[in-house]
């Protein structure tokens, strides 16, 4: 069983996009592309920057906290980029 993680993109305007994947790398690849699996919100937005990567685990425990990440305030998911919450905290 491949593990999960969960990742954090910034956007041209600060924007962050939370996602979740087995590949990190190959799944920001596809952001940056012009590709069609590339996620329809980022088209436009570069440049893109991934600012954070958590391993999470399991497919469903990801599904979890990425709901619980993009229910965040922006100061929240700042304060998470900058390792100021911790992702247990999120999952309370």
């Amino acid at each position: 069983m491949k593990d999960w993680f969960l990742y954090l993109i910034r956007c041209k305007h600060g924007r962050l996009y939370t996602g979740i994947t087995t590949d990190v790398e190959r799944r920001f690849a596809e952001h940056k592309s012009n590709d069609k699996k590339r996620a329809k919100c980022l088209r436009g937005k570069a440049p893109l920057t991934l600012v954070m990567k958590k391993k999470i685990g399991s497919k469903r425990m990801a599904l979890k906290i990425e709901a619980k990440v993009k229910k965040l305030s922006k100061i929240k998911k700042e304060m998470f980029v900058d390792g100021k919450i911790k992702v247990r905290e999120i999952w309370k």
